[in-house]
């Protein structure tokens, strides 16, 4: 065992010491937990209705390899205390926002959909978003696609003159002259004639444009019953953009509600939500989300949930979740109730039929918990279906998260076979035999300055991110690339020898003849090594072109469609952007030392504890002269520092 090791298990020892002793502290109220790891980092967020039952779960029982993993790296843990599972809903919602928690089911998804919104101004304006925001417009949404919603404001447009111009105007636009505008910019618009067209487009976008149909349709035919065959003209084309509009989404049920339809499914440590979008009773969209969870699903499930609803105001009128697993309400008899389960399967209340009468009642009982703290937050209507047409809509919302799940794992093993098959075939292109493991390197520098090199390392077709290295360049004065490359060889495979390491079976740098060379001649004539080395070329858009091989190198007639070089690419791609990212931290780390190192008084000990201080260089230029005085460091000095950073005399201090 080495010293860090065994300093980790001390520490390791020392933190259950301190865990058993607050999990006997823990109160029998609602409220959040928040575990920590041995930096101290928020690692996860839960939610419980009982804390001391659900936090002590994760200490006794066995659990699936995933808990475990999270298990193994909580060092402490606090909670906060709430007055009901409502409340503690919110606040971990806000937790996780805040912190992020890599264990955490995050709403990660960049995918929006378009809404309508109505604007909160005097004179208030109609437009399409993807962004919503708690700012007391009112959206209406989402659309299928952006199309659908502009097709939809057109209309409106047509319909109801509201302000058009984003800034208002000086003089009227054409907006006005085609009837499509009040033009508030010249004339007078009354808060009641604004109030009244919001109204109406509301109504007609919560599913009230058959009403409106016959207003418009009462109004043509009084126009032309006064001969005004222009105005019923005007009237009769509206009518047909509404049914144009209208007709083009499928009726899915009788009624006219707006709602989202939920279900999900989990494989493998890995979860699917799918949610169906319905629109006054039409299907308008769908959408699936896939990530991998660590807690228990269900609790996971209504995170992601509350995640959905916690920045948007446009909600739907209900909310249909699925029914809670048989096995997140059935207790192990060595675990508290609120234990974790071991491995998630299928089943629930209405799938088994012989659950007992009393798990029945508990699972009745946590699913009325989940509703009501949903409906008290959201003000929204929340069922979760057993029977009919509405459970039907679940299951089919169920059925498309396990299809996600079930084609994301086939893909990962079609990935896989192409991947071993790609390996395989590498070696007969080359001529080197089976390879397994590939370690291939790229140098990163800016005319010269900082430069650094960088390792990944392949195995099986796969990278091996724990063998990744960084190599800060210390011999090479200039943009020397195959210096740079000989000293990053010599370096990576005298450590390799010294300390016994895996030899890898190929060698891939960054570029053709010269830089091949140079590696050659290091492990040949320097270390007596004899790794075949291979090297990829990029063409003018810096995209992978050839591979080359041999001293002289050769080119070798890789098709470029083969999965053979798909893999090639990947690894190129892979060293060259953590060579970037290295590069990036390096010269930042530079330009802050350049920054302290210029002042005079500031060495490298105190440029350290500076740093250490305040965090960042930024964070030293917005101090005070008596946030110095910790650090030792007088007036005069502190001015000076401020004055060299901030590029200005210090403001005279008292």
């Amino acid at each position: 065992m080495t010293e860090h090791e065994h300093e980790d298990a001390g520490v390791r020892e020392q933190s259950l010491e301190v865990i058993k002793h607050k999990l006997s502290l823990l109160p029998d109220k609602p409220g959040c937990y928040i575990m920590k790891n041995r930096e101290g980092t928020i690692i996860y967020v839960g939610k419980a209705k009982v804390l001391k039952n659900r936090v002590r779960s994760y200490f006794t029982g066995s659990h699936s390899a995933k808990t475990q993993k999270l298990v193994s790296e909580i060092r402490d843990f606090e909670y906060i205390i709430t007055s009901s599972n409502m409340e503690a809903l919110i606040l971990e919602c806000n937790l996780i926002k805040q912190h992020h928690p890599r264990y955490n089911v995050l709403l990660k998804d960049d995918k929006t959909f378009p809404y309508i919104k109505i604007t909160h101004e005097e004179q208030p304006r109609l437009e399409v978003t993807r962004r919503v925001f708690k700012d007391k417009g009112k959206y209406f949404g989402p659309y299928p696609n952006a199309f659908a919603a502009q097709q939809t404001k057109k209309l409106l447009d047509r319909l109801y003159p509201l302000r058009k111009c984003k800034t208002m105007p000086e003089k009227v636009c054409l907006y006005y002259h085609i009837g499509q505008c009040l033009a508030p910019c010249e004339f007078d618009v009354s808060a009641e004639t604004n109030e009244r067209m919001v109204q109406e487009i509301s109504r007609f976008l919560n599913g009230g444009h058959d009403v409106i149909k016959e207003e418009l349709t009462a109004k043509m035919l009084a126009a032309a019953e006064e001969l005004n065959f222009e105005r019923a003209k005007e009237l009769r084309d509206h009518i047909m953009n509404i049914d144009a509009v209208m007709e083009k989404q499928k009726i899915t049920t009788a009624d006219a509600l707006d709602r989202d339809v939920f279900g999900y499914a989990v494989d493998k440590g890995w979860m699917a939500v799918h949610i169906q979008y319905m629109r006054q009773g039409k299907l308008i969209e769908r959408h699936v989300s896939l990530f991998p969870y660590y807690g228990d699903e269900y609790n996971d499930f209504i995170t992601y949930v509350t995640q959905v609803y916690s920045d948007n105001p446009a909600l739907p009128k209900e909310i249909f979740l699925p029914t809670i697993p048989v096995q997140t309400a059935v207790a192990p008899t060595t675990a508290p109730s609120d234990a974790l389960p071991d491995a998630p399967t299928e089943a629930s209340i209405d799938t088994s039929a012989e659950v007992p009468a009393e798990v029945v009642a508990q699972v009745e009982a946590e699913e009325k918990d989940v509703r009501e703290a949903l409906e008290s937050w959201l003000k929204v209507k929340v069922h979760i279906p057993q029977r009919g047409l509405k459970k039907q809509m679940v299951d089919m919302a169920k059925d498309n998260a396990r299809n996600a799940l079930d084609e994301k794992f086939r893909l990962v093993e079609r990935d896989e076979r192409r991947t071993t098959k790609a390996v395989e075939n590498l070696g007969e292109w080359l001529g080197t035999g089976t390879i397994r493991r590939i370690e291939a390197f790229d140098n990163s520098n800016i005319q010269g300055t900082n430069p650094v090199s960088a390792m990944v390392v392949f195995v099986d077709g796969r990278p091996d991110r724990k063998e990744y290295r960084k190599y800060k360049v210390k011999t090479v004065v200039g943009p020397d690339d195959y210096e740079t490359m000989r000293e990053v060889i010599r370096r990576r495979y005298e450590r390799v020898l010294k300390d016994n390491l895996t030899m890898p079976d190929l060698i891939v740098v960054d570029g053709g003849k010269g830089q091949i060379s140079a590696a050659v001649d290091v492990l040949e004539n320097e270390l007596g090594l004899f790794i075949p080395i291979c090297g990829l070329v990029k063409d003018a858009k810096h995209k992978t072109a050839q591979l080359m091989i041999g001293d002289p190198a050769e080119v070798v007639p890789l098709p470029r469609d083969s999965q053979e070089f798909y893999l090639l690419q990947r690894i190129q791609d892979e060293v060259h952007r953590f060579a970037i990212t290295f590069h990036r931290e390096t010269r930042a780390k530079s330009m802050v030392v350049s920054q302290l190192d210029a002042i005079p008084g500031i060495g490298e000990k105190r440029r350290k504890a500076l740093l250490k201080h305040f965090g960042s260089v930024r964070k030293i230029k917005e101090a005070e002269v008596q946030d110095f005085k910790p650090l030792g460091i007088g007036e005069k000095l502190a001015s000076e520092i401020l004055k060299a950073l901030q590029g200005e005399a210090a403001a005279p201090q008292e």
